[in-house]
């Protein structure tokens, strides 16, 4: 039977995601949708991007744009970037592909421009990086950054009263446009977790795989996930950015 198979944030961590495809023993019938953010933090940004786009060829895939990746991809468009970025990652990431040859970095150039914003499946499941702010949905969004930026729909579902019902007038309304959203960005580990976790009908994957977490795929109808070990222990020859 075909599942639905999502990829939270992998961050460099090639070994992990080996881990969770065999953990979860995806076949070629399955369809798995990566949330973003393949890159920065462990030093295997180059073997993930690598692996996805092997996977993009045997699989039906879908792959969102997170910040991370849009980061990367300015600067192999224009070598340049923000010190911020480079203290949170992107050094280690720059490193690895200084050391590629100009066709490997142009096929992950590539690659990185294909990433999609978000996608809405047939059930009306929105997969998406970070959030998006129009009260009116994707569709509609003004600043498409927002997509693999903004935090406030996640920190919405934290904050809100787990008793509001759906109708109540103060209700979110962008909580209301989808039957489930599924996101990544903000690793779960903030709130002291590391497996997938679910407010309102958002489901927050990113279980700090750039971190002390693992890194996770769930199962979009059962909800059944596997994980891979704690990633700072498959590298434990770098600091990472936990």
């Amino acid at each position: 039977m075909s599942r639905t198979l999502i990829i939270g944030d992998i961050h460099g961590s090639y070994k992990a995601v080996l881990q969770i495809l065999e953990r979860a023993k995806v076949t070629t019938t399955d369809r798995l949708i990566f949330l973003g953010d393949f890159v920065d933090g462990w030093g295997q940004s180059p073997e993930v991007i690598d692996l996805l786009i092997q996977l993009k060829e045997t699989h039906h895939c879908i792959f969102m744009r997170g910040n991370h990746d849009d980061l990367l991809l300015q600067w192999l468009q224009t070598k340049t970037y923000n010190d911020e970025w480079f203290n949170h990652g992107g050094k280690i990431t720059t490193e690895c592909y200084n050391a590629l040859s100009p066709e490997k970095r142009q096929l992950h150039t590539l690659f990185l421009e294909s990433l999609h914003d978000y996608f809405l499946d047939d059930e009306n499941r929105l997969f998406v990086h970070a959030g998006f702010t129009n009260l009116n949905g994707v569709k509609h969004e003004y600043f498409t950054r927002m997509f693999y930026w903004e935090r406030t729909l996640w920190e919405t579902a934290l904050a809100l009263d787990k008793n509001m019902e759906r109708t109540h007038p103060n209700y979110p309304k962008r909580f209301t446009l989808y039957k489930e959203i599924f996101i990544g960005h903000t690793p779960v580990t903030r709130i002291g977790q590391t497996v997938p976790v679910n407010m309102a009908n958002i489901w927050n994957v990113d279980t700090g795989a750039a971190f002390k977490g693992p890194l996770t795929i769930m199962d979009a109808d059962t909800k059944e996930y596997w994980q891979s070990d704690p990633v700072y222990t498959l590298y434990p020859e770098e600091n990472g950015r936990n």
